[in-house]
């Protein structure tokens, strides 16, 4: 296949949003038919990236912690429907209910986030923020003590993503196997596995040649040099690289066996791609929460297994389908465009389909087409709008002043969207129309044209 389509959207969306690299791998048929750095690994130094090169993979951890959470239970050592409780020195109920181990897998304890990750990523990297310093899974469980404040719905009725929850099950791991989470998932998974450059312990990542410089882009595109934010590894502690990474997704297309190596039961590993919950962010539609994987049963007709990593200076993202025997990985050393999108677009194509058949990419490609300057009648009027994430901003400014409007859309089309805005609490349409090569605007009392 000729991958030229998606190596120019790739640079294309990495110039645009400045990502210093990104490493993309592609498996399809039990084989790594595609790997490939873009960019630079270490900008200071020119270093660029490699398949090789390792990032934090951030949430993806998640199907790690879960994938270990199954095999105890496939031993008979633990159930899913356990009391959490019973293997943590806390309380843990939801309006008088057990919270189980199956409502932490799926984020359905009743808990809001509590913000751990956040503050703890935060101070980490030097942020402004609360100060949070929480080296384990025991200071994880002291700050969580006033939790009971912060419950809003009995286990299993609803869905708050929760990185305390795959801390606690961590937590769990060790106590139930015997040994530190670290050394678990790594004699159990990634030995097996032949990952040997995926690392969870800070001095295994130092020793390593080829980790690329993590960096924070600031508001003016700047790079800036940062480092990763070693701590707790249940929820978000792993980096790997594309070569690795793609080992771990060709076993889960394998129905949990790789090379001979059994790493999980087929059933259990069915277990972890079940839906039991819908999620609030959807590109496809359909998505929902399995045991550390969103799932999504219509993907072009299709079932579509992924997740996705942030970190802050890495970020990442995973997918598979099994009936196809198809899989990405995909890693960067920033934020910038969000490598769930990349990573869609690119299973997309690889399908045989447009990405504009979904919402997104649609939406994505209709802002990009109404940015610009408007003017008013004989430019008396002047507004310059721009994308910005899902929606456009209309800015309109004078030597002292500055005014900005968001404009939510609700629909788009080749020759006419229309957006929203609010003004004293009501809901004003924008309007914009395409003819004959003309970009207009219809907003509040004014008509406006493109000029440029």
């Amino acid at each position: 296949m000729d991958f030229g389509d998606i190596e120019e959207f790739v640079l294309t969306r990495m110039r645009e949003t400045k990502l210093p690299s990104v490493a993309l791998g592609i498996v399809r048929n039990d084989e790594l038919v595609y790997a490939r750095g873009f960019g630079f690994r270490d900008l200071e130094r020119g270093l660029p990236a490699t398949p090789g090169t390792v990032y934090g993979i951030g949430s993806i951890t998640k199907s790690f912690t879960a994938l270990a959470i199954l095999k105890l239970a496939q031993e008979g050592r633990l159930g899913l429907d356990d009391p959490v409780e019973n293997y943590v020195p806390l309380r843990l109920r939801a309006m008088g209910e057990p919270i189980r181990i199956h409502h932490l897998l799926t984020h359905t304890s009743g808990i809001p986030a509590l913000g751990y990750a956040e503050a703890f990523i935060n101070g980490a990297l030097g942020l402004e923020g609360t100060w949070l310093p929480l080296s384990s899974p025991s200071d994880v469980l002291a700050f969580m003590r006033g939790y009971g404040d912060w419950v809003v719905s009995r286990p299993g009725e609803r869905f708050f993503y929760l990185n305390e929850g795959y801390v606690l099950l961590g937590y769990v791991i060790s106590r139930v196997s015997g040994i530190p989470y670290e050394d678990y998932v790594t004699q159990h998974i990634l030995k097996p596995l032949g990952m040997g450059r995926t690392y969870i312990r800070a001095e295994d990542v130092f020793r390593d040649p080829e980790v690329a410089v993590p960096y924070i882009v600031d508001r003016n595109g700047t790079h800036i040099p940062s480092r990763f934010p070693f701590g707790i590894t249940s929820d978000g502690g792993l980096l790997s690289n594309v070569i690795d990474m793609s080992r771990y997704v060709r076993m889960l297309i394998n129905r949990g066996e790789l090379g001979g190596a059994r790493i999980i039961g087929r059933d259990y590993l069915e277990l972890a791609e079940r839906r039991y919950v819908d999620v609030p962010w959807r590109i496809i539609g359909d998505e929902g929460y399995g045991y550390g994987l969103i799932i999504s049963e219509n993907f072009f007709g299709r079932k579509l297994v992924q997740h996705s990593g942030n970190v802050l200076v890495y970020t990442a993202y995973m997918a598979y389908i099994p009936s196809d025997k198809l899989g990405i990985v995909i890693m960067s050393n920033a934020q910038g465009y969000p490598l769930t999108k990349m990573g869609i677009y690119i299973l997309t194509k690889l399908l045989g389909h447009e990405p504009t058949e979904l919402w997104t990419f649609k939406l994505e490609e209709a802002l990009k087409r109404l940015e610009g300057v408007y003017e008013a009648y004989s430019g008396t009027v002047r507004v310059t709008v721009t994308a910005q994430g899902d929606y456009l901003v209309m800015k309109s400014s004078t030597k002292y002043t500055e005014e900005s409007v968001v404009l939510i859309p609700e629909e788009v089309g080749d020759d006419y969207a229309r957006f929203y805005t609010l003004m004293y609490g009501s809901r004003i349409p924008v309007e914009f129309t395409v003819k004959d090569g003309q970009v207009y605007m219809l907003y509040e009392r004014y008509r406006f044209i493109r000029r440029r």
